[in-house]
């Protein structure tokens, strides 16, 4: 059984989640003549299945292989995309299909966005972080030198197609870094997650459980039902960020060597320090950041003397409003707000609670 979820707003889709949804994909497609499938080279093997299921629909597939992960989200990787359906003479009745990861769902989605002004897209995430967060509500975009997403488009696809077989294919190391966005999920909207995860944290990695499907299905509702409301983050679509601001810092100064949910879990942590520094968390809403993200194997601490180098990157992050930064925090489990008057002094002192062992101090 699949489940279909609804995300509403001035161009609703539906998300499927469940086993074998690849042939529902040509339902998507009404018009199309030719259909590119953007994918990275590892899956060449799953997108010979996709290309097959467009191809018996009477559909011309075009293949374009990109760069795996974060260095296939670049300008200069769009733009081969582009030259590829300009040389396919791509129309406005055709379509564009992310078959990937997070990075090529992003790509794929800015690639689409642009040509000829916006054609349809589908997306076909293969990783847990694509599942529950990348392809789902409709934001697109690619790196610069300056930092992370910074230039994209809001272009919200036709559909998404979270076939979960193949998260049996991921490592454990990806497997384990698209749950902190499930983590993230949890504190902002539904403690449900919390209590799977916590109640067997092997079994909340299990790409063939239940639970693990579950988990996927909680966390597609919580994102349809916030982009469903609020699409270009004009108003609640920034709780989605929650420990982000540091969290795309870290994945900037590693030059993108460390996964997203990886960078992402320390980011919750310090963010969950700063509501309890703040008076805004309780002591034992904060501790649970990092017992829940540990459980799962994911990093709740960086490089004490990074600080310094992190700072100008959480500045340009995108909640920030002029010279001002923002940060999402927590005013109780499951009460996200928005905090705008952090200063220097303050966001150092919390860097060094969570990131400074206890024997270092």
């Amino acid at each position: 059984m699949s489940a279909r979820i609804a995300v509403t707003g001035p161009n609703p889709y539906e998300v499927v989640v469940g086993s074998d949804v690849l042939d529902a994909l040509p339902g998507y497609l009404p018009g199309a003549t030719q259909v590119a499938l953007v994918y990275a080279a590892p899956l060449s093997g799953l997108v010979d299945r996709v290309a097959d299921v467009v191809a018996g629909a009477g559909l011309k597939p075009v293949r374009i292989e990109v760069p795996d992960a974060e260095h296939g989200k670049t300008v200069a990787v769009a733009e081969q995309c582009w030259a590829e359906l300009g040389r396919a003479g791509f129309t406005r009745t055709d379509a564009v299909v992310g078959v990937g990861g997070g990075a090529v769902t992003d790509l794929a989605g800015f690639v689409a966005a642009c040509w000829l002004r916006g054609v349809r897209l589908v997306q076909v995430p293969t990783s847990l972080l694509g599942m529950v967060d990348a392809a789902v509500g409709g934001k697109t975009g690619v790196n610069t030198a300056a930092g992370k997403n910074l230039v994209g488009a809001f272009h919200p696809p036709a559909a998404v197609l979270c076939d979960l077989d193949t998260l049996a294919s991921l490592d454990a190391e990806e497997l384990t870094g698209g749950m902190a966005e499930v983590v993230k999920c949890g504190f902002i909207a539904d403690p449900r997650i919390l209590e799977l995860i916590e109640a067997d944290p092997d079994a909340a990695r299990d790409p063939s459980g239940d639970v693990l499907r579950e988990l996927v299905e909680r966390s597609v509702r919580v994102k349809a039902d916030v982009v469903g409301e609020d699409l270009r983050e004009s108003g609640r679509r920034i709780i989605l960020n929650y420990g982000h601001t540091l969290g795309h810092a870290i994945e900037r100064h590693e030059g993108y060597r460390w996964r997203h949910g990886h960078a992402v879990s320390v980011g919750l942590v310090y963010a969950a320090a700063l509501a309890r520094r703040r008076g805004l968390l309780d002591a034992a809403t904060a501790d649970r950041h990092a017992a829940v993200l540990s459980s799962l194997g994911l990093p709740v601490r960086y490089r004490p003397d990074a600080f310094d180098a992190l700072l100008p990157a959480m500045r340009l992050d995108k909640k920030a409003q002029g010279a001002t930064m923002r940060f999402v925090l927590l005013a109780g489990l499951a009460e996200p707000v928005v905090v705008a008057d952090l200063a220097e002094p303050e966001l150092r002192a919390t860097y060094l609670d969570v990131c400074v062992p206890d024997g270092e101090r």
